[in-house]
């Protein structure tokens, strides 16, 4: 049994979301083959010295003691967390993976992505994710103290609520272009991510062969994962 998560934005005034990742966490994942986390775990990330909040250690302690009881832990940064680093990876016993990538899933090749990228319509937001994932800008930001990280990051969300409700709800999408094309380059017939919080099954034709691509739910209401089992996958809501 492979089980996926993503869009938890997990954060310590959620606390429903919060019940539902523990209750999770120690009981459906534990046992499970691999646990694949898609992308924006927390609400926000602003560098791996957010482990000495309680709360973030609190995640990073119920990782740990999954790990160790045996099921492997993959995380992908999403929008929100692409700030999580080597030191929470060592803290939890988690390995991180590159976005996009293709794992074997049951003798499936299939692949994993957080999403965000395959919503090539939303210019604006392509440009903002490109600037946040330059190196050197990111050294600068963690350089700078906790406190200031956090402000700048609670200014930016306050901006990115702003763009988004003045936003046409189609270009904050996938666009069918980008996923052909992720289709093709990649070669899989199947495909897993989050980022949008449109959850279902998609079927679609690319090059003559039938092609599913997974969108995962986030854990707003109900909150919900997927689940693959000898190759059959199901999404679950709580």
């Amino acid at each position: 049994m492979h089980l996926f998560i993503s869009d938890l934005h997990l954060s310590a005034e959620r606390s429903e979301a919060n019940e539902k990742f523990f209750g999770f966490m120690e009981g459906k994942a534990r046992g499970a083959a691999a646990l694949y986390v898609l992308g924006d775990l927390f609400e926000v990330w602003v560098g791996d010295d957010e482990l000495k909040e309680k709360f973030s250690g609190t995640v990073a302690s119920s990782f740990a003691a999954l790990t160790k009881s045996g099921t492997p832990l993959y995380l992908m940064h999403g929008n929100r967390d692409f700030l999580l680093g080597k030191r929470f990876c060592r803290a939890t016993g988690a390995t991180l993976l590159e976005d996009p990538t293709v794992v074997d899933i049951d003798g499936e090749p299939t692949l994993l992505m957080h999403g965000d990228t395959l919503c090539t319509d939303d210019l604006e937001y392509q440009a903002w994710r490109r600037k946040t994932r330059n190196r050197l800008l990111q050294a600068v930001f963690l350089a700078t103290p906790l406190g200031g990280r956090r402000w700048i990051s609670a200014k930016v969300r306050e901006k990115s609520k702003e763009l988004v409700a003045g936003k046409p709800a189609e270009i904050m999408d996938v666009n069918d272009g980008a996923v052909r094309e992720a289709f093709r380059r990649h070669g899989v017939t199947r495909m897993i991510h989050g980022h949008t919080h449109r959850p279902g099954k998609h079927e679609l034709e690319v090059d003559g062969r039938r092609r599913e691509r997974w969108v995962l739910p986030d854990w707003y209401d109900p909150g919900g994962y997927l689940e693959i089992t000898q190759g059959k996958a199901s999404l679950v809501s709580y």
